[in-house]
């Protein structure tokens, strides 16, 4: 099987019930989001000592799962801008999402950037952070401007952790909070999203004997889920085995060929709004039953999809909809 890496993932949305309440919980008043700020602020992000004397005023997301972090924290009149949505924003942030000016459809470069004076800047992902997008951190690093980055995509890939872990995705929530002296309100939004998982890993149906193909992408070319990634990590959480698990690379490409000789029991089919080959659900049931090698499949012939918000497959506030989209798919085929 031939190893390539996906630089980044997007698709479609889920809903995360309460998130605004919890982003929102101290911020109706000024006095006391004020009195809860902290002098000042150190964090690491991918190696690199960020240090925030106050809590920024102005600052940018620079592609939609910062973003979405951001607002899930009631961040949103401390932001100055945001850039790429991939996926319309969950349906929680919405209202809030339409209060910050939008840079660009892709991600922003330097120039639009710089022009709003920026006292921070957030990404997930490295691409945000290239000569062709916002430019480099260490560049910022010179004008005075924090640039925080992701665990999750580093640089410097040696300072990428090897698997994919919800506290690594906690922890983030708890960073950023922390840089804008709303602990507070990371602690509740965390503590949620913790009780959430919780929950949807408890209602997982037990006994279950199934191997599971997780599809992200392509037809001619499929990326499927090797070791590492939030699929890998999930699998461990609800003791379901991942078919390509043996394969150490987060989003392996695959070949229908090997594919076929693993016959996995289930598969998992990210949904993703972005118009690629193969990357709606639909686009990939209807190849997998028409294609001669897939329609073999033991999982084509027996209906046995489970559909997930691709976008859940990232590292961010979504990352938990994609246990409880499994638990409810699991339920339907095995409860």
């Amino acid at each position: 099987m031939k190893i390539t890496s996906i630089k980044w993932l997007a698709g479609a949305f889920v809903l995360l019930p309460g998130l605004a309440a919890c982003g929102a919980s101290d911020s109706g008043s000024p006095k006391h989001a004020t009195a809860a700020r902290p002098a000042g602020a150190v964090v690491d992000s991918c190696g690199t000592k960020l240090k925030v004397s106050e809590p920024p005023k102005r600052a940018i997301a620079l592609e939609q799962n910062a973003t979405e972090i951001m607002l899930s924290l009631g961040l949103a009149d401390r932001m100055v801008g945001t850039s790429y949505q991939t996926d319309p924003v969950l349906p929680a942030l919405a209202a809030d999402y339409k209060r910050v000016p939008v840079l660009s459809d892709r991600y922003a470069n330097h120039e639009a950037t710089l022009a709003k004076e920026p006292d921070f800047l957030y990404s997930t992902l490295s691409s945000a952070y290239a000569d062709e997008a916002a430019g480099p951190r260490s560049g910022w690093k010179h004008l005075d401007v924090p640039a925080y980055l992701s665990v999750h995509d580093c640089e410097n890939s040696k300072l990428t952790p090897d698997e994919v872990r919800f506290d690594a995705v906690f922890d983030e929530i708890k960073d950023i909070a922390t840089i804008f002296g709303v602990r507070p309100r990371g602690e509740k939004v965390v503590e949620g999203l913790r009780t959430r998982l919780d929950r949807a890993v408890h209602h997982i149906p037990k006994g279950i004997d199934a191997d599971l193909m997780w599809y992200y992408s392509g037809t001619t070319t499929p990326y499927i889920a090797g070791h590492g990634g939030l699929p890998s990590t999930v699998g461990e959480l609800t003791g379901l085995d991942n078919a390509f698990d043996d394969i150490h690379q987060k989003w392996p490409e695959g070949n229908w060929e090997e594919i076929a000789e693993r016959d996995p029991d289930v598969i998992v089919l990210a949904d993703l709004t972005r118009g690629g080959d193969g990357d709606s659900a639909a686009a990939k049931k209807k190849f997998l039953r028409t294609n001669p090698v897939t329609s073999r499949l033991r999982a084509v012939r027996e209906n046995r999809f489970i559909v997930v918000p691709g976008s859940a497959m990232d590292p961010s506030v979504r990352s938990v909809g994609l246990v409880e989209e499994l638990s409810k798919g699991l339920a339907k085929l095995y409860g």
